[in-house]
This record gives structure tokens, C-alpha cells and sequence, in this order.
């Protein structure tokens, strides 16, 4: 086995590993099917056997491939490490950051991230773009935001993650100007909750939060465009409304804190980004900077 091994080859193998599906692979590439196939083969005859079983139940590595693929996805990582870490100090005249907020996220914690690129080793400019959870995911995949600052409600295998802030959820609604009496969630079972559409991760949130403590949720059967919306309508006496302590329309708003067995129900926040990324050492530090200074808003 003298050839060198086609770097492409390692990476369409990874990538029919992980999907388990040579379609799907190829999707993820942006190559035909067969020309996918045929990379794989080749590099199949390179290492001298097999490394997938195909079948009308789909792909699955043969005994060979499950010894093999380990040590390919180690070696295309190493390799993009290699060429992450010769960009990073090649290229010094990138001095940008992108960053994606989520519109949950609070502006003290927007405001801590200009801070702390500022401390970084290499001065950068931060440039922010606030989107849905969904957009935010897809921009950083297709390598558009180096960052994105969400709720932490979802799983991104594959990706660093660093928890960076947690905040008090409150709820309001037309039963709050007695002040500021705490609501236990199993009182709030009892309570309608007006729901915004589910891109922002609040949503979800909720849902899962009610799904955690086997309760029902009872949701109005419209929908809120906006926080500040969603605030209104509780307080006509549509429904409660459940925020972060951030979101709330203005500090004299009366609100409920929300309790969980006399213990504060909180959201978590996380930072979220690429260990291949060319700004990986400096997104690491980002994040560990904003965890290392977290706080509950308030």
C-alpha cells in the first residue's frame, strides 16, 4: 500500500459513517451519488478491504470498517486541524468575529461578548446577526457565523458547547398587581399560556419544562408575533405569558417569579461553535470568558 490515500475518500467515508446512508453523505458533500461511491471504493482498495455493507435496511460498516472508521475520523480531523491552525496564522488581517444572538438572548450578555473580544490575544471586530435558532444552526454549519449564543435546548453533536448564562423565568398575566408573589409551576398547570411561534427557543422551553414534570400544557390557541405582544395579550386577560426576566417590556411590569419547590426556574444559555474552526482558540476563550462571568439577570 505505497499511494498515497485520497483525503477525499477519508471524508466521504466519515461522512457515510456518521449518516449511515451514501445519499445522505452525499447530500452533506455536494457530489453525486456515484461519484461519492467511487471514492469510497477506491479508498476501499487502497486499505485492502471493505468498509461498508449495503442492504435493503441500509449501510452499516462491516467488521473490517468498524476497526477502520475510528482512525479515519481521527485522521480528517487532524487534517482540517492542520489547515485550521495554518489559516489562523496566515491570515492576520482577519479580524472579525461573527457572532449569532438568538432573539433570547439578553443584551448584558451581547454586552459582556464585546468585552471579552476586546481581552482576546488578537483585537477583533465583533459583528452580530440576530436570527432564529434554525437560521443560526444552518449559518454555522455552512461556516457563515463563527458563533452562536443560544437557549440551551437542543443537542448540536458534534460542536462545542460552554453554558454562559442563566436567567429567572417570570410569567405574567392580569392576576399580577397584588406584586410580585411567586407562582409554583404546579399552580401554573392550571394557567393558559400564550405561546410565541417556536424559532426562538422559548417555545420549546416551555414545552419541555411542562414535559419534565409530566403536566399538560394548556396553550391559547393563538399565537404572539413578539415578546412585547405576548406581554400585551396577558395582560388583556388572554392568558399568562412565560419570559426571561430580560424580556420583560419595562422594569415596572408586574410579574409572577415562577418557582419550581421554592427554587427559581431558570433558562440556561450556551455558546456554541466549531473545534475545526480557524478562530477555534479564540472562540474557546469567548466562551470560557462569558461562562467565568456569568450571572442571573436581574
Amino acid at each position: 500500500m505505497t499511494e498515497r490515500l485520497n483525503t477525499e475518500g477519508l471524508r466521504y467515508a466519515r461522512a457515510v459513517g456518521e449518516t449511515k446512508s451514501f445519499s445522505a453523505a452525499a447530500r452533506a458533500y455536494g457530489v453525486t451519488q456515484p461519484a461519492l461511491s467511487n471514492g469510497i471504493a477506491k479508498l476501499e482498495e487502497r486499505l485492502g478491504d471493505k468498509l461498508f455493507d449495503r442492504s435493503p435496511s441500509g449501510v452499516t460498516p462491516t467488521a473490517f470498517g468498524a476497526r477502520m472508521l475510528p482512525l479515519i475520523s481521527s485522521a480528517v480531523a487532524a487534517l482540517d486541524a492542520v489547515v485550521a491552525e495554518a489559516r489562523r496564522l496566515t491570515e492576520p488581517g482577519e479580524q472579525k468575529i461573527r457572532m449569532g444572538v438568538s432573539p433570547l438572548i439578553a443584551p448584558d450578555l451581547v454586552a459582556r461578548s464585546f468585552g471579552m473580544v476586546r481581552d482576546l490575544p488578537v483585537v477583533r471586530d465583533l459583528v452580530l446577526r440576530e436570527a432564529d435558532m434554525e437560521d443560526l444552526r444552518a449559518a454555522l454549519h455552512a461556516g457563515e457565523l463563527d458563533i452562536i449564543l443560544i437557549p440551551a435546548v437542543a443537542a448540536m453533536p458534534r460542536y462545542e458547547h460552554r453554558v454562559i448564562g442563566v436567567e429567572p423565568v417570570v410569567v405574567v398575566g392580569s392576576g399580577d398587581e397584588g406584586g410580585r408573589t411567586p407562582l409554583e409551576l404546579t399552580e401554573a398547570g392550571d394557567e393558559q399560556f400564550i405561546l410565541v411561534p417556536d424559532t426562538c427557543g422559548l417555545t420549546t422551553f416551555t414545552n419541555q419544562l411542562f414535559q419534565s414534570h409530566e403536566m399538560p400544557l394548556r396553550a391559547y390557541p393563538g399565537e404572539a408575533a413578539t415578546y412585547s405582544v405576548l406581554q400585551h395579550w396577558a395582560r388583556l386577560g388572554l392568558g399568562s405569558a412565560m419570559v426571561p426576566l430580560s424580556k420583560l417590556v419595562s422594569p415596572e411590569t408586574p410579574y409572577r417569579p415562577l418557582m419550581d419547590g421554592g427554587r427559581e426556574v431558570q433558562i440556561s444559555f450556551e455558546a456554541v461553535w466549531s473545534a475545526d474552526s480557524s478562530l477555534a482558540p479564540d472562540l474557546l476563550r469567548l466562551a470560557d470568558g462569558l461562562a467565568a462571568t456569568r450571572r442571573t439577570a436581574g
